[in-house]
């Protein structure tokens, strides 16, 4: 499904009319992504977002970079437990012990992907879609799947790697997001421009 807005044009029915989720919709969903960093923080933020909605994550997001230091791998993997209490502690966030050591542990199977020579961060993301972004045709936002083939295999290579956070559906979100995926519905304005 879509909808149509008051400045004429279409877009997923996902975004709603808040200015915040339109935005977002409009200038970052299923753009295609190559930046390391960038990718590693959407792969995080996607993996708090379990169980909550992504507006929260989205209105929390600079909290979250200046929380987890721009998401610099190589200084998160570093974090301590007074780190972890500090970022408990911090109402700015999501607050879950759970996902903030996750993150820790996240940056350091970043660093060991690295550190075995398998290239660029966005690389080795981009080789479960053969580096092509795949486009989805669905009419509306009831045809779209949560998981596919590909994100099945992006979650249990990253999982054996030492990742938490990251099962099938947040891996298959993190690949619409970062725009692996183009899951734009076909009448979007969107669709044909990512």
């Amino acid at each position: 499904m879509s909808i149509r807005h008051d400045d004429g044009l279409i877009r997923c029915a996902w975004c709603g009319d808040d200015p915040t989720y339109v935005a977002y919709h409009d200038q970052e969903w299923g753009v295609p992504e190559w930046d390391d960093q960038a990718l590693f923080e959407k792969l995080i933020l996607d993996g708090f977002q379990a169980g909550l909605s992504w507006i929260t994550i989205l209105r929390k997001r600079d909290n979250f970079r200046a929380a987890f230091d721009a998401f610099d791998p190589a200084i998160i993997a570093q974090y301590d437990d007074a780190k972890v209490a500090s970022l408990m502690a911090d109402a700015g966030i999501v607050r879950n012990r759970a996902k903030i050591v996750a993150t820790i542990g996240n940056a350091k199977a970043w660093q060991d992907i690295m550190a075995a020579g398998r290239g660029a961060f966005a690389d080795y993301l981009w080789s479960f879609v053969d580096g092509q972004v795949v486009v989805g045709q669905a009419r509306s936002s009831g045809e779209v799947v949560t998981e596919n083939e590909a994100s099945r295999a992006m979650s249990k290579e990253l999982k054996k790697r030492g990742f938490r956070f990251c099962g099938p559906t947040i891996c298959y979100a993190f690949m619409e997001a970062v725009g692996m995926i183009n899951d734009h519905v076909v009448d979007c304005h969107r669709h044909g421009q990512v």
